[in-house]
């Protein structure tokens, strides 16, 4: 059992809560019985996980790495309330942005993690299979963010880079979120196309307008003016395809 929180491992663990060392290292932190048991099950590259006596019997190891640690110990690296006792770090899935296999979504500067996580999650239950971020976005591998999609950053095309060099491989329409936009109940698809949802306080970038195929917006009642983007990104996915 482990109970230093001096522990190499759990030094690293900790130090994964920063981008810096997410990025330097090419990890990230899964927490919780149910997440790690589907990344094991999905094949991904879980390098350790690590647990406390309250896990036991509940996850699926597969031969994989697997350390008991005491319950000071866990609680210095959980981000949880009430933690269920298991973590695990898991290798990042390569990002280098390719074309998209069909519909997909470009997030340009979504800065709240939770909502890029819950974003990710409606972009999985849709089909928007590849999910573009620009360098001003939060980070889809913080815990924040992994938390917020409910496992389903394993299940979509994750991929982060300068706004040009997304544009240029996304060969789709850009259909852009926006109040000055056309109903998006009335417009009508033609083919495959790259839904634009903007940071939540200045929208999406003058040069992503610059080249928008069309705006889109949510009819709203009652006086309101807008909705969560996370919120809106859902009802415009589920309404485009």
């Amino acid at each position: 059992m482990i109970t230093s929180k001096q522990n190499a491992l759990i030094k690293e663990i900790r130090s994964l809560s920063d981008k810096k060392f997410r990025d330097k290292l090419n990890l990230y932190v899964v927490e919780g019985v149910k997440p790690i048991n589907e990344a094991i099950e999905l094949s991904l590259p879980v390098r350790a996980v690590i647990f406390t006596e309250k896990a036991v019997g509940s996850l699926n190891l597969n031969g994989v790495r697997a350390e008991l640690v005491s319950d000071e110990v866990f609680k210095s690296v959980s981000e949880e309330v009430t933690p269920q006792g298991a973590l695990a770090i898991i290798e990042k899935p390569i990002d280098e942005p390719k074309e998209p296999k069909g519909n997909c979504l470009l997030l340009d500067g979504v800065s709240d993690p939770a909502n890029v996580g819950a974003i990710i999650r409606s972009a999985a239950a849709a089909g928007f299979n590849d999910v573009y971020l620009t360098l001003e976005c939060a980070d889809a591998y913080s815990q924040k963010a992994v938390r917020a999609s409910m496992s389903c950053v394993f299940r979509v095309n994750v991929m982060r880079g300068e706004l040009n060099k997304l544009l240029s491989v996304i060969n789709r329409p850009l259909v852009v979120a926006d109040m000055d936009g056309v109903n998006v109940f009335d417009y009508k698809k033609q083919g495959e196309l790259c839904l634009v949802i903007g940071n939540e306080g200045h929208g999406v970038s003058d040069e992503v307008m610059e080249k928008s195929s069309v705006k889109v917006l949510i009819p709203m009642e009652n006086g309101v003016e807008s909705l969560n983007a996370a919120v809106s990104a859902g009802i415009l996915m589920y309404a485009l395809k």
